[in-house]
């Protein structure tokens, strides 16, 4: 990696939490041990907060929290789409697509617009490879069809048109190009908007508390005792119910209710690689490898975006990191349509795996279908795990409803159900992305100032409307409004929102979650020491 600019010297910065600042730790703590709450919903993956978000907005007292920071494993770790699921359609779940269209329809277009944004891809097909142009122009015709030709028709696309978007593309042997549409997400921030729309709604929350041990009252689960792993302090939460949603680690939660619970799932590795981009990108790149797998090429917060892996994970879910042999095979797939120049491993910023939660069972995990495990304990615990990204809302209200047909109706019976709740409730700061970063644009607070075209970009595409009191921040102090490095568009009042308004707690939950400093490389030894500086201002 080459060597980075200095940064500009930045005093000490955000000494007073912006206003409205969410509650401190120790006040959250003594909320939640004070409480009873009707669900207590144990993982801050994205489906432990859709549920959250679906509970507290039918009117449940509702708690989450996470051992770690939300979204800070597996659901940080995908591929950054909101899709239909094109290679489904080779195995006939026609309905499986539709939905998945819905869903991804409704989260870029009503939901979250803000944080959604529309992709092309381009399908290569070359001599020799797994499909013929004819079948793959089918297949995308049809996919469009799913999606009431949405994101235009499906077509074909003749090799010479799909270089000069995507210059880097290798035409060697290609004979023609597939094209289809879908939506791409920065998937952190997707998730940390929907924590904030569940504490919106209600629900209290509490990241870096771990679970040391289930609470039972007369053989059924009834909370959990926690501690704060930034505090060291010990405390516990009582619920009516208690819901396992630690993906990857849901049988280790399954465990503590009944230790001789069999195993409910098995785990799949994915790994990306983020690389600086040598040329524009107009459209993504979706190049089979064999008759299931597809390999992506995906530009994605000015960067590229290549992966992924699927091999089957036996270890420890905190160990799973990224090898020699998953870089070696990620650039090997590329390179069957991206050129060299592109694949050079100096132009690797990070890499970064995560786990699939599949049904258990035997058999390729490359074939595995992609949908929720639910399962009840003995001891009346409900655990889910696995899913898409693509449909968390709908996982969401697919929890509710089995919590709500739970015999005895242990959250109650006038709860309001979530078939009555706003089918495509918006998330917060939902906004016009252009409309966003043309009034930070125009927008001067002295005479002679003006934000950065980048910076407005960023902004408005992972805050919508909110940037409007980040770049408050930044007027109030001139400080705020400078860059955290040069070559990245996040500035200093991004760092203090994220402590004040986000559960920023540690330098890594702003780096690799609430900004992309990380994935674009730039988190030295100096951003950190800077952010953590920074954060060690946080009211406890």
């Amino acid at each position: 990696m080459t060597s980075q600019p200095a940064l500009q010297s930045v005093p000490a910065l955000g000494t007073r939490p912006a206003s409205g600042a969410s509650p401190s730790r120790a006040e959250t703590r003594e909320q939640l041990a004070k409480a009873s709450y009707d669900l207590l919903v144990i993982g801050g993956g994205i489906l432990g907060i859709s549920t959250a978000w679906h509970a507290a907005q039918s009117g449940l007292r509702v708690a989450l929290v996470d051992a770690g920071d939300f979204a800070g494993a597996t659901s940080s770790a995908s591929s950054k789409l909101l899709h239909g699921g094109l290679r489904y359609l080779q195995t006939g779940a026609v309905k499986l697509v539709a939905e998945n269209h819905f869903e991804r329809r409704a989260v870029s277009r009503q939901v979250a617009p803000h944080l959604a944004n529309p992709l092309t891809f381009y399908l290569p097909v070359y001599k020799g490879g797994p499909h013929g142009a004819a079948k793959l122009g089918a297949g995308v015709f049809a996919y469009s069809a799913l999606s009431a030709f949405g994101d235009g028709v499906g077509h074909l696309l003749s090799p010479a048109k799909a270089a000069q978007d995507v210059p880097e593309l290798r035409t060697e042997n290609l004979r023609a190009v597939a094209v289809y549409g879908d939506d791409q997400m920065n998937d952190a921030r997707m998730a940390l908007m929907t924590v904030r729309a569940a504490v919106e709604a209600g629900a209290v929350v509490l990241n870096h508390a771990e679970v040391t041990g289930l609470r039972f009252t007369r053989g059924r689960v009834t909370g959990a005792d926690l501690t704060d792993r930034l505090s060291g302090d010990e405390f516990g939460v009582s619920a009516r119910l208690v819901l396992n949603a630690t993906g990857p680690w849901v049988d280790h939660l399954r465990a503590m209710e009944d230790p001789h619970a069999a195993p409910s799932i098995r785990l799949s590795k994915g790994v990306h690689l983020v690389l600086r981009r040598t040329a524009p990108w107009k459209a993504a790149l979706a190049t089979p490898i064999d008759k299931y797998r597809i390999t992506f090429a995906l530009p994605w917060e000015d960067m590229l975006l290549l992966g992924t892996t699927d091999e089957a994970y036996e270890g420890d879910p905190a160990d799973v990191a990224v090898t020699e042999k998953d870089t070696a095979q990620i650039l090997g797939e590329a390179a069957i349509s991206v050129r060299d120049q592109q694949l050079d491993r100096d132009l690797i910023t990070y890499a970064f795996a995560g786990l699939r939660v599949l049904p258990g069972g035997p058999g390729d995990t490359a074939k595995a279908k992609r949908e929720t495990v639910v399962t009840e304990g003995k001891g009346g615990m409900l655990s889910v795990a696995g899913g898409k990204w693509t449909t968390f809302r709908h996982i969401g209200r697919t929890v509710m409803k089995k919590l709500e047909a739970l015999p005895g109706h242990p959250l109650g019976e006038d709860v309001e159900p979530v078939s009555a709740l706003p089918r495509k409730l918006p998330l917060p700061g939902v906004a016009n992305p252009r409309a966003v970063a043309h009034r930070l644009l125009v927008d001067r607070p002295a005479p002679g100032s003006r934000m950065a075209a980048d910076t407005a970009r960023h902004l408005a595409t992972h805050y919508g409307s909110l940037a409007f009191d980040i770049a408050r921040l930044a007027n109030d102090d001139p400080e705020l409004a400078e860059r955290v490095h040069p070559d990245a568009p996040e500035i200093w009042a991004q760092v203090v929102w994220a402590r004040d308004h986000e559960w920023a707690e540690t330098p890594d939950d702003v780096l690799r979650r609430r900004t992309t400093l990380t994935i674009r490389g730039l988190a030295t030894d100096e951003v950190r020491a800077k952010v953590g500086d920074l954060l060690g201002k946080k009211p406890v």
